[in-house]
């Protein structure tokens, strides 16, 4: 995957990310603020406090993610403030002993925020927590008084939930990672050549028209047309999988003796359409005579058999007002007298 992609599918990312801690902020914030008030009404003024700054922290943290876009530090906020929070519930009891019952919640929030590993881990941390909050003698210090039934169907059915949420996380980690993967792949397949590795035609094309876009006179642009002479008797003799390997080495040997801002595309069957920046005809022509010569050196050896090729090259400056399809054109005018002149030659348009 390109970089720019691979960005753009992270700042999504980000973005669905920042929207979820948004949400979860104003509700935890709603929430914590109107169990405030049922605590207030019964009287229970230490719980009442807790949960006011319970909501305080929400509203900072929605605060932070929807006006300062700060996504990491507000998660952080939600979810250790939630922990502390539901800590204290299962101390205190909350409104007629039912506080413990929102710790349900722990488990999606925070392999949410986590993600799998690290959520696995704070929430074994939880739950260590609570065990001593709850089972630890009132003789050790004063708590909330549970039955025994309660407190162990409680630890049940909340490492249940924790299992359910943390196949959930994995589950929906796989699908992120596969939708990863094919957009890796339909990525390549739009831009790339699946036998070479060069660039395709349709990327070519996009490069060049980018290329002519920002062409001026002080930045001159050149391209070259290149055809592999006589390709169709190597297929004939030796096999279209020799032709094949032919086309693989050859790319590699372009590769190699390119400069690294020039740009080499499979145009098509035995044809490569090189694009050189900053690049006018003469220097675009020494450019040909090495790829030319490199090819001329190379020997493709296939089982017993020593294939060797040579490249026919037309090139072509660009023009102010020329089209891409009129620079390719030119360009191939100029291969195609190369190839009249006797072939393994380059030819300027």
């Amino acid at each position: 995957m390109s970089i720019k992609n691979q960005s753009k599918l992270q700042r999504f990312g980000e973005l669905q990310q920042a929207r979820v801690i948004a949400l979860f902020s104003l509700v935890g914030m709603s929430i914590t603020f109107l169990m405030m008030c049922f605590a207030i009404k019964n009287a229970n003024i230490t719980l009442a406090i807790s949960l006011l700054f319970a909501s305080a922290v929400y509203g900072v943290a929605f605060y932070l993610v929807n006006n300062k876009n700060h996504v990491k530090l507000s998660s952080y906020i939600i979810i250790y403030s939630l922990y502390a929070l539901m800590l204290y519930l299962v101390y205190s009891g909350g409104v007629a002993s039912t506080g413990p019952l929102w710790i349900f919640i722990v488990p999606p929030v925070s392999l949410y925020v986590h993600g799998l590993r690290r959520g696995l881990i704070n929430i074994t941390v939880f739950v260590l927590l609570i065990c001593l909050i709850m089972f630890i003698p009132q003789s050790v210090y004063a708590h909330a008084i549970y039955p025994i039934e309660f407190k162990l169907r409680l630890l049940y059915s909340f490492l249940t939930i924790s299992f359910l949420s943390a196949l959930y996380e994995y589950s929906r980690s796989q699908l992120y990672n596969n939708a990863l993967e094919l957009n890796q792949k339909l990525h390549h397949l739009a831009h790339y050549d699946d036998l070479t590795g060069l660039h395709n035609r349709r990327d070519a094309q996009r490069k060049l028209n980018k290329k002519i876009a920002v062409a001026d006179t002080s930045k001159p642009l050149s391209i070259l047309l290149c055809d592999i002479d006589f390709f169709k008797l190597v297929n004939d003799k030796y096999g279209h999988s020799a032709g094949d390997a032919v086309l693989t080495e050859l790319s590699q040997v372009f590769k190699a003796s390119l400069r690294e801002t020039d740009y080499v595309a499979r145009w098509g069957g035995e044809e490569f359409l090189f694009i050189l920046a900053q690049t006018d005809q003469a220097a675009a022509f020494d450019v040909a005579e090495r790829l030319r010569c490199a090819v001329f050196k190379h020997t493709v050896s296939l089982d017993d058999e020593d294939i060797k090729v040579t490249i026919s090259i037309g090139i072509k400056e660009y023009q102010q007002d020329l089209t891409s399809d009129q620079l390719i054109n030119d360009a191939d005018k100029a291969l195609y007298e190369a190839k009249r002149l006797g072939r393994n030659r380059s030819i300027p348009a």
